[in-house]
């Protein structure tokens, strides 16, 4: 047992693909910040919103965010936007993809500007 959960969490760390997270985020998907309030102060990508990881999913609830809304989420590096989107997955949230690393992110778009 817990050789899988590792395996799960080690998956959830690998680079994402910054190409479709902005395809997402293009089209319309929401753009989910999971780091703490003091990181996202620091920097973040234009229309986050910032929902620490840990209360990501009770959050969403609270909110009434529809289940079916694509959501891009990432963090510094990719392991608590990982760490997200499992939470997400198992409270229903079908339409989430890894966007990886802030950092990464920021400079995909700027090559691609």
């Amino acid at each position: 047992m817990l050789m899988a959960t590792t395996s799960t969490a080690a998956e959830q760390v690998q680079p994402q693909d910054p190409a479709i997270a902005w395809q997402m985020i293009d089209k319309g998907a929401m753009v989910l910040d999971v780091r703490t309030p003091e990181e996202f102060a620091e920097g973040h990508l234009a229309n986050a919103v910032n929902i620490p990881y840990e209360i990501v999913a009770d959050e969403f609830a609270k909110r009434g965010i529809d289940k079916d809304t694509p959501v891009v989420v990432y963090c510094r590096s990719g392991r608590r936007s990982g760490i997200a989107i499992e939470a997400l997955s198992a409270a229903g949230y079908n339409q989430t993809y890894n966007g990886g690393g802030y950092e990464q992110l920021n400079e995909a778009r700027l090559k691609k500007q």
